[in-house]
């Protein structure tokens, strides 16, 4: 499903010092070089996390009288969890809920199935490492809303980035390319000359709309062809000469 605590919202960005996860790398102006950042999905692409987003959505619609079916899922891929609680209300008729209150009831099952257990996709763990220790910024940009992000990658040992873009600072989430645009803005980095990885339709959408050189990892979901989105299987091998070989020179 969406992504680990993924979903929309529409709060104001808190200062970068206040968002940052962790920060690897001195504060400063980007390095002069072709790649200036890279930018990171989460759910399906650094952590194996749509599974369990499918088992909470499932458990909640049950709950309320509803089936969730494979095709259910298949559509909220990439997803903030406000706009799926939107469709789990159209789905069960539980419209004396709010959309938001689907949404805490969701993070509420979502949270106790990450607290049993999730694992990093293959090749993440060892990317976001080789990150880290370079002198190129590494921005988490997902749909996931705050409260779930740091526990999620401290689950898995991958709490090692500059900054953090959470579904719920910004005034549009994903497809739409805010999310995206608002890392680069905080680096003080062109798009263009930014990487960024996702796994699903709704995120190559906005990586690729915000001029990000865009790489697709599909996992849940298949991705529909896009001119310039670079399709991988997974991100094993993946590297920092790699990355930078996808930013055209100037």
């Amino acid at each position: 499903m969406p992504s680990v605590p993924d979903r929309e919202g529409g709060s104001t960005a808190a200062p970068m010092s206040e968002q940052s996860t962790l920060s690897p790398h001195p504060a400063g102006a980007a390095p002069e070089r072709r790649l200036q950042a890279v930018l990171l999905d989460m759910d399906g692409t650094l952590i194996e996390s749509e599974g369990l987003w499918n088992e909470a959505e499932a458990d909640l619609v049950a709950e309320l009288g509803g089936r969730w079916t494979d095709e259910d899922h298949q559509r909220n891929v990439g997803s903030a969890a406000v706009p799926v609680g939107r469709y789990i209300i159209e789905l069960t008729g539980a419209h004396h809920l709010t959309p938001r209150e689907v949404a805490t009831m969701l993070y509420a099952r979502f949270r106790a199935k990450l607290a049993g257990g999730a694992e990093a996709r293959p090749g993440a763990a060892e990317l976001v490492r080789v990150l880290a220790d370079s002198e190129v910024p590494v921005v988490l940009v997902t749909s996931t809303e705050r409260e779930l992000i740091d526990a999620a990658l401290a689950r898995i040992g991958l709490d090692l980035f500059d900054d953090s873009v959470a579904g719920d600072e910004v005034g549009a989430n994903k497809p739409h390319p805010e999310p995206y645009l608002t890392a680069a803005r905080r680096l003080g980095v062109d798009p263009s000359r930014c990487v960024a990885v996702e796994d699903s339709a709704v995120g190559v959408a906005s990586a690729a709309d915000a001029g990000c050189v865009t790489v697709a990892v599909p996992h849940h979901v298949t991705v529909p062809p896009r001119e310039g989105v670079v399709v991988r299987e997974s991100l094993v091998g993946v590297d920092l000469d790699w990355l930078e070989s996808l930013v055209a020179p100037d």
